[in-house]
């Protein structure tokens, strides 16, 4: 994850699923089906904001009221690669399982990687607040209280604090 810390943009550099659908039926369709769930999910936590108005009647009803994953939004290299010899012990069909829903909720990985890439700017010693959905504005804010924390944590009470002696403006000590 890349995160443009001026304005909040992200770019997914990398991903890697490892997926167990059972005894695959069409290996093909499966991975589409991981790959489409997982960009829901990730769309779902990152870009699909709810607006409501004052009335509380919701604004973002629809794809064409909030943003919803596009092919620019997918992760540059998309890795996903099925649970070989593995069948469902249940008596399903050939003992295959659910893989259009389960993907869904991989999309988290998204957005602790968003979160992740901002706490570095603390070099992780807080998380930042960043809601979900992780919209840019959201990404903005967090990289702003990293910066926050990081000055706190920079000033000199808060380096008397930590055991260092708060410098002074006496000549002799400088």
């Amino acid at each position: 994850m890349v995160v443009d810390t001026l304005t909040g943009e992200y770019k997914m550099l990398r991903t890697d699923i490892l997926h167990d659908v059972g005894a695959s039926l069409n290996p093909a369709i499966d991975i589409g089906q991981v790959e489409g769930g997982y960009i829901q999910g990730a769309g779902w936590l990152t870009t699909e904001e709810l607006v409501w108005n004052t009335k509380g009647k919701l604004m973002t009803n629809g794809p064409a009221g909030y943003k919803i994953p596009a092919v620019a939004d997918m992760p540059l290299d998309l890795r996903v690669k099925l649970v070989e010899n593995r069948k469902n012990p249940e008596d399903t069909v050939f003992h295959s399982k659910a893989v259009g829903e389960p993907p869904f909720m991989l999309g988290i990985a998204a957005w602790c990687a968003i979160k992740d890439a901002v706490a570095s700017l603390g070099d992780y010693r807080h998380q930042p607040k960043i809601d979900a959905p992780a919209t840019p504005e959201r990404v903005l804010w967090g990289c702003e209280q990293m910066r926050k924390l990081n000055a706190e944590r920079l000033t000199p009470a808060a380096q008397s604090v930590a055991g260092k002696p708060a410098p002074t403006n006496d000549p002799v000590s400088l």
